[in-house]
């Protein structure tokens, strides 16, 4: 199983971000991405899980020697970045009972269960609004790595947690990062790759 960048390139307006980048990571596999802010990590991201298309080059993901087309790419993966909106409006049981009837979470946990594993109890009946920006990263960051998906995307995940929430993401990936391709963007911050296996960085991806 492998996901593949072949000859990516991503232009804005006039400018190229990066051109000719080709890659393979392998499925399971644990890499992240190295690279200062505005050096194209989150772009080259988002063109991994097909979020974005490509200006030029093509993206490919195999699923046991299957090729699985970019429109389904979706069910395969999961993304978690503090720049990624919740629904404000929804209570979380309300919003978790939406989210699963698109992505379902891992067979063994109900929705219960990732509420506490989240540890957002006192919060089942907020609104989503009204969460703190930690709590909101805690949602993502559950999302991504208990939902039933092969690939897990994380860009800068501990931005906005404390202490105890940068020692709760460290459980979840010990846990939950086998036998899965998780690929992390940093910013040189060890705690939120500690687990990964493949550095990666950018620069050297560019050329």
């Amino acid at each position: 199983m492998s996901l593949s960048l072949v000859n990516i390139a991503k232009k804005f307006q006039k400018d190229w971000i990066f051109r000719n980048v080709s890659y393979t990571f392998q499925i399971p596999g644990t890499y992240v991405i190295q690279g200062a802010n505005g050096s194209g990590k989150s772009t080259l991201l988002k063109l991994i899980s097909s979020f974005l298309s490509p200006s030029e080059g093509k993206q490919e993901l195999k699923i046991n020697e299957k090729k699985i087309e970019l429109e389904n790419w979706n069910e395969h993966i999961t993304y978690a970045a503090p720049y990624f909106e919740l629904i404000n409006e929804m209570y979380l049981t309300e919003f978790l009972a939406f989210y699963t009837k698109f992505k379902p979470l891992q067979k063994d946990i109900s929705i219960t269960e990732f509420i506490e594993i989240a540890y957002l109890e006192d919060s089942s009946e907020k609104l989503i609004k009204n969460f703190s920006s930690g709590m909101k990263q805690r949602l993502r960051l559950a999302l991504a790595w208990l939902s039933e998906s092969s690939i897990i995307l994380l860009d800068e995940p501990i931005s906005n947690l404390d202490k105890k929430g940068i020692a709760w993401y460290k459980d979840l990936a010990n846990t939950y990062s086998k036998n899965k391709l998780v690929i992390v963007c940093s910013n040189n911050i060890e705690d939120e790759y500690f687990f990964c296996k493949n550095t990666l960085h950018i620069e050297e991806l560019k050329h």
